[in-house]
């Protein structure tokens, strides 16, 4: 994970009851009404689902347990045992993606042709939307909900993009406080840097099967792939959980630094 950016896990037996318990309790929050009105995308084509699954800190949800397996392990391993927000659970539908709502051609285009590509905890600021740094996730743990074709809509990762975000974030943080981060304009540089991964690094697609985990470093640029020709999935949609701890304390530098 650290050298490409990502890694992917094979489902577990105690990841797969995890992901049992966790589709039912996401799917009646699914199909509430008001969750409805607010989550559902682009046409109907995509849930959004922030902070949809009621999980603790742990990772528990229903009577699971705590999150298990190698993949949560290896990211423990790393970040620590930070604590885990509700998960957002992203619902990706046949016909993926239609325009969002007050979507421009452009960002439509993006999202069309590049994956809608990100690094995560960017947040677009005011109405000029400008990037900076708001959310300083320590990781990305994705836990597939349902089993579905290869083509309906995986997760895409810029292999080795991490490294190149890396070095354009020590350039705009240099000589900022780690506490003032969130107040640097990064735009023009997270812009120029999302150019130069799409013309040097490979685009990998991870479809991941029911109960397996994928793990993708926070500075990594990724996205969601459009919904392919002859995609299969269950009626409840291509489903993954994803869980972003963040780093608690925004006076260091373990966003840009830690491994």
């Amino acid at each position: 994970m650290l050298d490409k950016g990502w890694a992917v896990f094979a489902p577990e037996p105690g990841v797969l009851a995890w992901a049992e318990l966790a589709r039912s309790a996401a799917l009646m929050r699914i199909h509430d009404p008001e969750e409805a009105a607010e989550g559902l995308q682009c046409e109907g084509t995509w849930f959004v689902g922030v902070d949809c699954l009621p999980n603790d800190t742990t990772g528990a949800v229903a009577q699971s347990g705590p999150l298990t397996g190698a993949g949560y392990g290896v990211a423990q391993a790393l970040y620590g045992r930070l604590p885990l927000h509700h998960a957002q659970v992203s619902v990706i539908y046949p016909g993926y993606p239609r325009p969002r709502a007050g979507e421009s051609e452009a960002a439509f285009r993006y999202r069309r042709m590049r994956d809608a590509a990100h690094v995560d905890g960017l947040l677009a600021i005011g109405p000029e939307r400008r990037r900076m740094l708001r959310e300083r996730h320590a990781y990305i743990l994705g836990v597939s909900l349902t089993d579905c074709t290869p083509e309906a809509s995986p997760l895409v990762v810029w292999e080795g993009s991490h490294h190149i975000m890396r070095r354009a974030f020590e350039r705009a943080f240099d000589g900022v406080a780690p506490q003032e981060w969130g107040e640097v304009d990064l735009t023009d540089i997270y812009q120029a840097t999302r150019r130069e991964v799409f013309e040097t690094c490979p685009r990998v697609t991870l479809p991941v099967p029911l109960g397996g985990v994928s793990l993708v470093h926070r500075l990594a640029l990724h996205g969601v792939a459009p919904w392919g020709r002859g995609a299969k999935a269950p009626p409840e949609g291509r489903m993954i959980a994803y869980f972003r701890p963040e780093f608690g304390d925004h006076s260091s530098a373990d966003w840009l630094l830690a491994p």
